[in-house]
């Protein structure tokens, strides 16, 4: 940093000061007065990212460089405090506002970090770390007094160097960061500041964060660096396809049942309507009239003889296949036919989306649900959601929604991902370390009683969402709710790999027992070997995240944790047939130089390679979930062998547990990667395959290619219709996007595999995933997920639509468009309004409007019909009493537009100036 002087009596050297200034402003200490300086725009971890709006979020005058030179205040002089002394208040905050991709014309990003010293007190120039996550490096760590270093997994620390000044009480520095690769959106953000100074190491003060829009020259370098960029006219071009469809011509079952007929008449749902089921639909007719309550004036009253009159009847046909039914929708009633009671229960789920969406707006004397003969079931025996609640954790009460939205639509698994190296979630009665250490994130300097802060969760301990888990009697609670609702729930035990949390606590469980002298217990479930020398960096950073496999307490540790899960949900009587193992994204130099791998090789003569320690572990499990009645899931990488090609590696099926009931989760087809066509060659060679493809599924990359959406860009870019186009036995046939997000024609199939008619019998399922890095919050949680979740319920449960099987490209592109408008019509029509509402209401994702000038006039168009567009003319917010859009907009002047829902949710503001 530059030495900046001040001399109060000498005019020469205030000139040399502004000239100084000026020819430097980025890397002065400026004096602000704290009021003043705080932007506009809130942290985006207490923002919905659909209601930034880019022309306010520029804060005004927190620029140094726009700041009077003359009022820089001077360094001063640090003195040590005694001891006896009270430690110093330090206040600081921090704003950051990227500038430049493609910086010095190489493959790297700028940005400006303002440290702000709010203190009445100098902070001074060392003795203090300021620390802060984020994904990527920095070329160029040093700079101006400040040095950046890399800690573990995605936390970084910033701290003074030789050339500090420190900061002065009310000054600020303008640190630049350098970093590899593009800025491209929000989800790029540094987050969880906070400052620790040496003299208190173990305690973390939370540095608030604020992030202004970036200015119009940086928008626009990244609009030309894509073909594919949101801005106002690019979402007006792609909404053009959609048409408006009267509500009345679209089919009110959601999803599309196999065969459905409407029929004359409707029924009167009220408080006197009577509930008959059969003895073995009893569960579900109490399902039924809680649901039923909650609309309507009093419980409808469960009968226990078949009546006349206003009634809804649940009767067995042993007829059916196990989750098939029918429903037949009359004046005189309702009549849910089925053979066991899921197929009921999804009965009774159709019904509540034949009822109007404004059925859930409050409690009603009657409801009119209109006349209808379906006969239905679903296309796969496995429709399911995997949710990340590891990385950021989710109370139970959101849990439970997303169970309840899952079974409205006909999910039917709940992949739940709670464990990772950045948290376990779930009690493990016998080994209580997995959640007092490993649940809780915060500042630490030895990851002893609690793990170090990832994804912005700062340096407080057991706060939300990078704290938490749930106890035993939550997780029942949570087990017995699914059971209800007809969903079976997944647990996931992630290992070798992703494991460092389960790897820190057992660490504090061996240290405590080996201080209380019970050597052989300490070493029990152990699963690090101290004398292990290996070096290696996972995909997300981490040097310290992976089990080692060669120790025989590793096996005692899954064991263990599987027979606690298992005597869990004996408890909850909830199903249990598989437990996930993980198995991906083990790094290159795992155990090589590992003692027990060593000895282990010289003993069994199939150990030679690191690799083969692969095949051993999940040989294990499998014998060991084999022997208490269930079978094994991993990622795909558990099923996989590595072998030589032409002398490079290569990946195959493993053969060693093909057709043996081993079920993968299949997710790696990126496009354009080479790997599009793996879950194919994984079916084909005898595994069990959930589709699971990143390319369609991922839910936590970005609606768009925008900046101002949330959510990663890594593998493409997924809206509601990547998973409404997916054709899961013939993936490939309808790609539009590469793994940039930019659009592409027919995909080269070149090489690649097709599905045999054995394969096909081998894809089990289709299963949505909803990684936590950027859930921050409920409210983020339901917009990354919602409406893509119904995009992937209509493509678990309904048959090929006829555009997935036609041969003529053409003809398959108009059917696609006609099959499209009208699947965005139901969502804007009656599912969004119904999840306006349902249990509470959802905070789905609410699209922002299109704007195209068209001559001297401004038009619009939405993403999906039945969304209201208002605007205004006056440079403030649109609101829900602003101007409705009916019709081309002709005043001269910049107009600002969003959608709005039913509630007065409001989107993403968009601006388009009519000149």
């Amino acid at each position: 940093m530059i030495r900046t002087f001040i001399s109060q009596t000498k005019a020469l050297n205030l000139f040399i000061l502004l000239l100084v200034a000026l020819a430097v402003p980025a890397f002065s200490q400026v004096k602000t007065t704290p009021a003043k300086a705080t932007p506009a725009k809130t942290t985006p971890a207490k923002t919905t990212p659909a209601k930034t709006t880019p022309a306010k979020a520029a804060p005004a005058k927190t620029t140094p460089a726009k700041t009077t030179p003359a009022k820089t205040t001077p360094a001063k002089t640090t003195t040590t405090t005694s001891a006896a002394k009270p430690a110093p208040a330090y206040k600081l905050r921090v704003e950051w506002k990227p500038v430049q991709n493609n910086y010095e014309g190489k493959s790297q990003s700028l940005a400006n970090l303002i440290i702000f010293n709010d203190s009445d007190i100098d902070l001074p120039p060392n003795g203090w770390t300021l620390y802060f996550n984020y994904s990527g490096s920095f070329p160029k760590p040093e700079s101006r007094g400040l040095t950046i270093s890399y800690i573990n997994g995605d936390l970084y620390k910033i701290e003074p160097n030789p050339a500090s000044d420190g900061i002065a009480a009310g000054a600020s520095i303008n640190y630049p960061m350098v970093r590899s690769g593009s800025i491209d959106n929000i989800t790029m953000n540094p987050q969880g500041f906070y400052l620790v100074m040496d003299s208190a190491p173990t305690k973390a003060i939370p540095v608030p964060a604020t992030y202004p829009d970036p200015d119009n020259t940086f928008l626009k370098s990244l609009a030309a660096a894509s073909n594919s960029w949101m801005n106002p006219a690019n979402v007006f071009a792609r909404n053009l396809v959609v048409k408006d469809v009267d509500e009345e011509q679209l089919v009110k079952i959601f999803p599309t049942p196999a065969l459905y007929n409407t029929a004359t008449g409707q029924f009167s749902l009220y408080a006197g309507t009577r509930i008959y089921a059969e003895p073995a639909f009893a569960k579900e007719a109490n399902y039924l009239a809680s649901e039923l309550e909650k609309v309507l004036l009093l419980k409808p009253g469960i009968v226990p003889e078949l009546p006349t009159g206003n009634s809804i009847i649940l009767q067995k046909n042993t007829r059916m296949a196990p989750e098939n039914y029918s429903l037949k929708v009359t004046s005189a009633g309702v009549v849910i036919s089925a053979s066991s009671p899921s197929g009921a229960f999804y009965g009774i789920q159709s019904l509540k989306t034949l009822m109007p969406a404004s059925s859930w707006k409050g409690k009603q004397q009657t409801i009119l649900i209109p006349g209808v003969e379906v006969m239905d079931g679903p296309r796969f025996g496995y429709r399911s959601l995997m949710l990340d609640i590891s990385r950021n954790f989710q109370p139970k009460e959101e849990i439970l929604k997303v169970l309840d939205v899952m079974s409205l639509y006909k999910l039917n698994a709940l992949h739940l991902h709670f464990s990772d190296d950045e948290g376990w979630r779930v009690e493990i009665p016998s080994l209580p370390e997995l959640t007092t250490v490993g649940s809780v994130r915060g500042h630490t300097v030895d990851n002893k009683n609690n793990i170090q802060p990832s994804f912005g969760s700062g340096g407080a301990v057991n706060v939300l969402p990078g704290s938490g888990h749930y106890s035993k009697k939550d997780f029942i609670e949570i087990l017995k709710y699914a059971a209800v609702r007809h969903i079976s729930v997944i647990p996931e035990i992630e290992s070798p790999g992703h494991a460092r949390a389960a790897i820190k606590s057992m660490e504090n469980r061996y240290a405590k027992l080996m201080k209380a002298g019970k050597a052989a217990e300490a070493n029990r479930y152990r699963l690090a070997e101290p004398a292990d020398s290996s070096e290696y960096r996972s995909v997300q950073g981490w040097s310290d995240n992976v089990i080692n496999v060669a120790l025989p307490s590793a096996y005692n540790f899954m064991e263990r944790v599987t027979d606690d899960l298992i005597a869990m949900y004996k408890e909850a009587g909830a199903p249990l047939k598989t437990i996930h193992f993980g198995g991906d994204e083990v790094p290159a130099g795992v155990w090589e130089k590992s003692p027990a791998y060593l000895a282990l090789q010289k003993t069994n003569p199939k150990i030679k390679t690191t690799d083969d320690l692969w095949y051993y572990y999940f040989g294990k499990l499998n014998d060991m979930v084999k022997k208490r009645g269930l079978y094994v899931s991993g990622w795909e990488e558990a099923g996989m062998r590595k072998t030589t090609l032409d002398g490079k590696s290569h990946y195959i099926a493993n053969p060693d547990f093909a057709d043996d009931n081993f079920h993968l989760n299949v997710w790696n087809n990126t496009i354009g990667s080479g790997a599009e066509d793996l879950a194919y060659r994984l079916a084909n060679g005898g595994y069990k395959v959930v589709l699971s493809p990143v390319s369609n599924q991922y839910f936590d990359l970005a609606y768009n290619n925008s900046y101002f959406e949330p959510g990663y860009k890594w593998g493409g870019l997924v809206d509601a219709d990547k998973p409404f186009y997916f054709i899961p036995f013939d993936m490939l046939k309808n790609v539009k996007e590469n793994g940039q997000g930019n659009p592409i024609g027919k995909l080269d199939q070149t090489g690649k595999i097709r599905l045999t008619d054995y394969g096909k019998s081998n894809i089990v399922g289709v299963q949505g995933l909803l990684w936590s890095e950027n859930n921050i919050s409920t409210g983020r949680l339901e917009y990354m997920l919602l409406p893509k979740l119904l995009g992937l319920a209509e493509r678990a449960w309904s048959k090929d639509p006829d555009w997935a099987t036609i041969s003529d490209a053409a003809q398959a592109d108009v059917l696609y468009n006609q099959s499209w408008i009208e699947f965005a019509n139901r969502l804007g029509k009656r599912e969004l309004p119904r999840l306006t509402y349902y249990n509470g209401g959802y905070s789905y994702r609410i699209p922002e409007p299109g704007l195209k000038q068209e001559g001297r006039r401004v038009v619009a168009n939405i993403q999906y019909p039945g969304l209201e567009v208002r605007y205004t003319t006056d440079g403030s917010d649109p609101a829900v009493l602003s101007k409705l859009y009916t019709g081309p907009i002709t005043e001269r002047s910049t107009i600002k537009a969003a959608a709005f829902d039913a509630s007065g949710r409001r989107s993403r503001i968009v601006e388009l100036e009519n000149r």
